[in-house]
């Protein structure tokens, strides 16, 4: 088979070149382009992400000393109630104490009087049926 060759360089030959040329240099700008817009958009998503970071990291400190504050208050309010617990069963076996004398007192001089039990409602006031009533008192009534 007979080849047939093309001239060395033609006009036009050398105008398909230069076109050539200046889509691959066009294309290779519109490539660094695009990249230098991606690099962008990585790095603003990347300081969005280290800026949101930043801020729920800061919300979970605020949170943690919350939670802190909470459990140091139920340590108080509970070692508070141990303490009244304490207070109201030692002064529960005051009251039956002098509810014991007060009945041999009665039966030794003859004298009818009606000591009632101790309801239930004043051991476990947290179980009280009625709304809380203030109880006033003055601390002449409590000196032993």
């Amino acid at each position: 088979m007979a080849s047939t060759q093309q001239p060395a360089s033609s006009g036009s030959d050398g105008q398909r070149y230069a076109t050539n040329d200046e889509r691959k240099r066009k294309r290779m700008e519109s490539n660094r382009e695009s990249a230098r817009r991606s690099r962008m958009r990585k790095q603003q998503h990347l300081e969005e992400l280290l800026s949101q970071l930043t801020q729920l990291q800061n919300q979970n400190s605020i949170w943690r000393e919350r939670i802190d504050a909470v459990g140091r208050n139920y340590h108080g309010v509970d070692a508070e109630n141990n303490v009244l617990r304490a207070q109201i069963a030692e002064l529960t076996e005051w009251l039956d104490s002098l509810n014991s004398l007060t009945g041999f007192w009665a039966d030794a001089n003859g004298l009818a009087v009606d000591i009632p039990e101790i309801p239930d409602t004043l051991l476990e006031p947290w179980q009280l049926p009625c709304p809380i009533q203030h109880i006033t008192a003055n601390a002449d009534m409590l000196q032993f």
